[in-house]
């Protein structure tokens, strides 16, 4: 996944044993030891950029999955070059009998991971190891175990008997931390070969956690903002730095920079943002959080505004926020630079396009030699209006997991498989059965984790869910 930085940390995992049948910490179900195995094996596969391992998840988990009674019919796998390294994606469908009144449900999963070196870690990275009550491994927070519990949900249903009154489709992608090559295409056959009601991602989404680890909020990932990244240039003849010239390309950069920094892009919400920022205002008692409930009744309150502009963690939840990352610029000390580049990384509010905010760049750098290079490659990602049986079946998950708390839609700062879903016209909830307290998953770090108690604790998310959504009584 690419970095995101949600409001409510929605992307990592349960860290309150609180939550969990005791019941779980001294003896486990077979459902319960067989997700437990298959976690163990995908973490053991080093499905990062390089190593050109995904097709050994694949070849894995089409095993596991025909040995629970998917045939051939039921899987499909397609290979992709992901920018010159071969990946693989898998399609799972789990179908109706007949012909369903109602249309599929895509879940969402990939099965890449952020590499990880050996040297940097106390232990394997890439070797499941319980200790001191979490599980050790990358991936084992991105994605693996939202990867591992939609596939032990199918496998369970499946050797339960469940018949799903609509099909259910599991899509799992190969290269999601990377150039997403599987998971454009994969979209595009969603959109020809499936045409879901809705998408719903375990990669995003979940339970708040307090310091303590107390349940406080369950966030419904429903908007993601556009990711964009150009590289704005400066060309100059150059000469010898004995016999400066007036313009220069540095001072000239230097200059569109300073006007890119000085620059408000226009306040944005919606209620999707406002109900956000209000439900993790009434969680503090300071000016921050007063500045956040007062913004969600009135988003033209100057003082809240300047408050939440200010601070790191909700500017980008008003807007879109461009910032520049990287410079280069000369060839020698002692020579006039012939160009000078800066990259400047772009968090779009949706709705706003990426045409719009270059446009926008312009103007405020206001200088026409100054050339401006789109480099990333994202799709513009529209905001999904929520739906009351998603919200529903997560209260029922929520349920069944002794929690009570608020469901509250919220918008990422970064980027999941999801977007692509949202570019082309399909409402996508991220739901993962996830939580978190503050700092407690590393992941995409050294030393990636997941709590024990939270792993099983989160195993019947998708098995209620599916059953609330696709059961005989939805």
């Amino acid at each position: 996944m690419l970095a995101r930085h949600s409001l409510f940390a929605a992307s990592a995992f349960l860290a309150a044993s609180s939550l969990t049948p005791a019941s779980f910490a001294q003896e486990r179900s077979a459902h319960e030891q067989q997700a437990r195995d298959i976690y163990a094996n995908v973490v053991a596969i080093r499905s990062a950029r390089g190593q050109a391992k995904v097709p050994e998840v694949v070849d894995y988990l089409v095993g596991e999955l025909k040995a629970a009674g998917f045939s051939d019919d039921d899987l499909v796998v397609t290979d992709y070059d992901s920018k010159g390294e071969p990946t693989q994606g898998l399609v799972v469908w789990y179908r109706a009998e007949g012909d369903p009144a109602e249309k599929p449900i895509v879940l969402l999963a990939h099965m890449d991971v952020v590499d990880a070196l050996a040297e940097d870690w106390v232990r394997d990275p890439f070797t499941l190891t319980e200790e001191e009550g979490y599980f050790f491994g990358r991936g084992t927070a991105d994605n693996k175990y939202g990867l591992t519990n939609l596939v032990q949900t199918f496998i369970r249903l499946k050797e339960e008997g469940f018949e799903p009154t609509r099909d259910l489709v599991m899509v799992l992608s190969g290269d999601e931390e990377t150039d997403m090559v599987s998971t454009r295409a994969q979209a595009t056959y969603v959109a020809e070969t499936i045409d879901p009601a809705f998408i719903l991602n375990s990669d995003a989404g979940g339970l708040t956690l307090g310091t303590n680890g107390e349940p406080l909020i369950y966030g419904v990932q429903g908007a993601e903002k556009t990711y964009a990244t150009w590289e704005i240039t400066v060309t100059n003849p150059g000469g010898h730095s004995s016999a400066p010239r007036k313009d220069n390309a540095i001072y000239e950069l230097a200059s569109a920079l300073k006007a890119i920094e000085a620059y408000q892009f226009p306040v944005r919400y919606s209620d999707l943002t406002r109900a956000s920022l209000d439900a993790s205002g009434r969680r503090r008692l300071d000016k921050l959080g007063n500045a956040m409930r007062t913004f969600a009744e009135d988003p033209t309150n100057e003082l809240a505004i300047e408050i939440l502009r200010a601070d790191p963690s909700t500017i980008g939840q008003i807007g879109t926020t461009c910032i520049a990352t990287m410079l280069r610029a000369g060839h020698a000390e002692n020579a006039l630079p012939q160009s000078a580049t800066a990259t400047v990384n772009c968090r779009i509010f949706p709705g706003v396009t990426i045409e719009e905010t270059e446009a926008t760049l312009r103007d405020v750098v206001g200088n026409e030699e100054v050339q401006f290079n789109l480099i990333s490659d994202f799709p513009d990602s529209p905001e999904s209006g929520m739906r009351e049986d998603v919200l529903a079946a997560v209260k029922a998950a929520l349920a069944e997991r002794g929690v009570d708390v608020p469901i509250i839609p919220h918008m990422s700062a970064g980027g999941t498989d999801g977007m692509h879903y949202r570019n082309l016209g399909y409402d996508t909830y991220g739901v993962s059965a996830s939580a978190s307290k503050p700092n407690d998953t590393y992941a995409h770090g050294l030393n990636e984790r997941v709590p024990v108690d939270s792993f099983y604790g989160g195993l019947d998310h998708w098995y209620v869910m599916l059953k609330t959504l696709a059961g005989p009584d939805a």
